[in-house]
């Protein structure tokens, strides 16, 4: 690979908008592969990271927000339902 193509795998995404959830985490996982490749300079591996911390925060926030969405979904009457996951019910 060329270190022009390293270095685009690297640089921020341009797009202005906030990724969703399986495009942050594709990008997070290009950004850690090329980290631990160890072949970026100080300065390219440094953007990299501040940008996988960002992407990391992304996708910690969206999966807060999920996980809230099924609580909400999961009370019954005002009080949660919890009872033990089983594989059957989930395949039924």
């Amino acid at each position: 690979m060329t270190e022009k193509n390293a270095n685009s795998d690297v640089s921020p995404s341009t797009s202005g908008s906030t990724p969703d959830f399986e495009d942050a985490l594709q990008r997070l996982e290009v950004l850690v592969r090329k980290l631990e490749q160890g072949d970026l300079k100080l300065e390219e591996a440094l953007v990299a990271f501040e940008e996988g911390v960002q992407l990391t925060r992304h996708c910690q926030t969206a999966l807060q927000t999920a996980e809230q969405k099924v609580q909400q979904l999961i009370e019954e009457r005002g009080a949660p339902l919890t009872k033990p996951f089983d594989q059957n019910d989930a395949e039924d």
